[in-house]
């Protein structure tokens, strides 16, 4: 028997806390070699003691786990969010989680927006740099709070994060048997960044030569996902801009309750999560859609070399869609719980 992979499970708040379990029961069902730890690393844990995560703990993750389940952050208990920003981006800075990789799968016609489109017409994956940008908390105010107030904000962008993002993401195209990668900047205002970004794709894109690569202004790339989302395979672009594309991208797949993605950093200890954030309003109520959640603990048994528990897993989201035996956002009228169950059962 192979040896169990330990895996860190930080549910986290609000629906956080409901559809993550359901995506243990799917992976209990599919008896996938792992070993959990729970930690409540939460706004709950931080209203009670003042801890947002232990001190040596980012050490700890990389140490002692190959992999990190997450559920979601936001508790409007912390007006600051301060314990989302030191545990979830502490996460993805602090351990280098340089690559944030979303799929974009459209599993039935019925959930796109679009008209006349086919799940085949919607099979991409986007590549966000994951720990440079605006994103690193660099700039300051001035005047503060006066007429003469003024902000800045740094957008900051190395040579080493922009390359080594963008040759992940031809590996990923080269690894999937994808043909086309499209960066994505803005390259025509943000002249010195979009430079940086310009001169690293055509440099690293040449060693690829048997993968298409193309430039889009970000803006035009929107325009271009909701004309016609078929033309994309690989999307590798910023940190800021993948945020905004991945969100819309999450829309052409039925919604942020459909989307999955990893923070990925290969041959290290990467994280999970679903990418719907924390969802108060909805909290405790039994109506989250956990299929986000299911299908990112599908991708972590992928980076984990446990491609047929998570072909399971992704068949049987798949099965529970057509069927309809889903959440109410996606057409079903089932309960989170119930869809765990359902999933678990015929994975």
């Amino acid at each position: 028997m192979p040896a169990k992979k330990k895996i860190a499970v930080v549910p986290g708040d609000g629906i956080g806390k409901e559809v993550i379990p359901q995506a243990l029961k799917v992976l209990s069902a599919v008896a996938a070699p792992l070993e959990l730890a729970h930690f409540d690393w939460s706004a709950d844990r931080y209203l009670r003691d003042g801890v947002t995560i232990p001190a040596d703990g980012f050490t700890m993750l990389a140490r002692d786990f190959d992999a990190i389940l997450f559920g979601a952050l936001g508790d409007p208990r912390v007006p600051s969010n301060i314990h989302a920003k030191e545990i979830l981006l502490g996460m993805r800075f602090k351990m280098d989680l340089y690559a944030n990789v979303r799929p974009v799968k459209l599993l039935d016609a019925s959930l796109c927006p679009l008209k006349n489109i086919a799940p085949e017409d919607v099979d991409f994956v986007v590549v966000r740099e994951n720990t440079e940008g605006v994103y690193m908390d660099m700039g300051g105010l001035f005047k503060p709070g006066t007429p003469d107030e003024v902000a800045t904000q740094e957008d900051i962008n190395t040579r080493k994060g922009v390359e080594r993002v963008i040759r992940f993401a031809f590996e990923l195209a080269r690894n999937q048997g994808r043909k086309r990668v499209v960066m994505a900047d803005k390259s025509n205002v943000m002249t010195y960044a979009g430079g940086l970004w310009q001169r690293v794709f055509k440099q690293v894109g040449e060693e690829y030569p048997a993968i298409e690569r193309q430039h889009m202004f970000v803006d035009a790339l929107c325009l271009h996902l909701v004309r016609d989302p078929r033309q994309f395979d690989v999307i590798v672009t910023n940190n800021m801009f993948g945020d905004i594309i991945t969100d819309l991208a999450a829309a052409l797949q039925g919604g942020l309750g459909m989307a999955a993605s990893g923070n990925i950093h290969p041959g290290r200890t990467s994280l999970f999560e679903p990418v719907h954030g924390s969802a108060p309003p909805f909290a405790g109520k039994n109506i989250a859609n956990p299929v986000g959640a299911i299908l990112s603990a599908a991708m972590m048994l992928e980076f984990l070399g446990m491609n047929a528990e998570a072909e399971r897993v992704n068949a049987a989201v798949l099965e529970s869609v057509r069927q309809k035996k889903t959440t109410q956002d996606i057409g079903g009228t089932l309960g989170t719980r119930e869809v765990g169950e359902w999933i678990a059962g015929h994975a």
